[in-house]
């Protein structure tokens, strides 16, 4: 008999639901201080996990909720780049 395959869940830092990885978007802060979004996973530095929705992306910028995670400022391009990942995907 076959082991389910794990799936790996992940915290979204804005809504604080546990989601699998695939659902969720990871914004990175390396060891400089430069953020950016991951889309492999894989990058090395800090990770927070963003829920793929409009609406958890504009709460995450109001309410400065990856700001406080990642301990640095973030850009509003990278608000700009999460939301238009999210209406691509």
């Amino acid at each position: 008999m076959l082991k389910p395959k794990k799936i790996p869940m992940r915290t979204c830092v804005v809504t604080k639901e546990k989601l699998p990885k695939k659902e969720l978007i990871r914004v990175v802060r390396d060891n400089l201080g430069n953020v950016f979004i991951d889309l492999t996973g894989k990058q090395n530095g800090r990770g927070a996990y963003v829920k793929k929705s409009l609406d958890v992306v504009e709460t995450a910028r109001k309410t400065k909720a990856l700001e406080r995670y990642l301990e640095v400022l973030i850009p509003e391009k990278i608000y700009l780049d999460l939301e238009e990942i999210i209406k691509n995907s």
